[in-house]
């Protein structure tokens, strides 16, 4: 147990004392803020209006919590998964360097090592994912707050399984990885690639039906349906208060998102979750067991 807390401690410190790596988990969220200046927002405005039935008139405050709460779940679900390929980076470093070769022949368990960039991992992202999610809450407070304490709690809650499955997700990539170069080249792909899929950038809605039967099997897509839909639950229910017609809040729900379909058929919450959860458990599982062949074949 020592000597796990003492290597998650080592690679915690090594990620945000290695400026560039640290940085670089950045780049994705910053980028993500540039399109949302730049364009999103007015797209997303102009897709929210245009969904509202003729003759409504929408109060200002109510279209920036929509708007508000796209980018904010937006910006955790790409954070989330990019955050965790940078941190992990660390595990391919060490390979480089010669740093692992060390550690394997001392007398620190490979379950041990294998565990220790898995929780150091998901350690820093999950610092840098909430820190970012309270900033986006303040921003929230600004332009159109509808959230309830279970919603932040919910939005917690998705963070953290978002985080897990970024995580379990780089680590399995990361262990095929051995030079910087892959390491770049992985982490230009992630950054840019990722939160096209995971329908950040764009609503999966706005794909080709062919594209959305693929991105169907994608377990990050859930999550930032999930994300999604406790960011905007407020909203959804103050338009009900303001009797909104029905058809109109589920043709926006469709819109953004929040309804996802799977063959045609709904996907509800707790079946996400499910999904997510399945997802992490098995990218783990796969992780654990290439560890476990590795120091086999070490140890002959």
């Amino acid at each position: 147990m020592h000597a796990l807390s003492a290597l998650i401690i080592r690679n915690i410190k090594l990620f945000f004392k290695d400026k560039g790596m640290f940085f670089t988990s950045l780049i994705t969220p910053v980028i993500l803020l540039v399109l949302y200046a730049t364009f999103l927002g007015g797209v997303y405005r102009d897709s929210f209006a245009a969904a509202m039935p003729e003759g409504f008139s929408v109060p200002e405050k109510l279209t920036g919590g929509m708007v508000g709460g796209q980018l904010f779940s937006s910006l955790l679900a790409v954070c989330c998964v990019t955050v965790a390929f940078c941190s992990n980076m660390l595990m391919v470093q060490d390979k480089v360097t010669g740093a692992r070769s060390d550690l394997i022949i001392s007398p620190v368990k490979g379950s041990v090592l294998a565990m220790s960039y898995y929780i150091a991992t998901a350690l820093t992202t999950l610092i840098v994912c909430l820190t970012a999610a309270f900033a986006r809450f303040l921003y929230l407070i600004g332009t159109g707050w509808y959230l309830s304490v279970s919603d932040v709690l919910l939005i917690l809650l998705d963070v953290f399984l978002l985080v897990m499955f970024g995580t379990a997700l780089s680590s399995v990539i990361n262990f095929f990885l051995s030079s910087q170069g892959q390491i770049s080249a992985v982490g230009t792909v992630v950054s840019a690639g990722y939160g096209f899929i995971c329908g950040a950038y764009m609503p999966i809605s706005q794909f080709g039906a062919g594209l959305r039967r693929a991105i169907a099997f994608l377990p990050g897509t859930y999550g930032t349906s999930l994300l999604r839909n406790h960011a905007l639950r407020g909203v959804f229910a103050e338009m009900e208060a303001e009797n909104f017609p029905v058809q109109a809040i589920e043709e926006i729900k469709d819109s953004v998102d929040c309804n996802l379909y799977f063959f045609g058929g709904k996907v509800e919450l707790h079946t996400m979750y499910l999904i997510l959860f399945c997802a992490v458990a098995a990218l783990v599982a796969a992780y654990v067991l290439m560890n476990l062949q590795m120091f086999r074949r070490t140890a002959k």
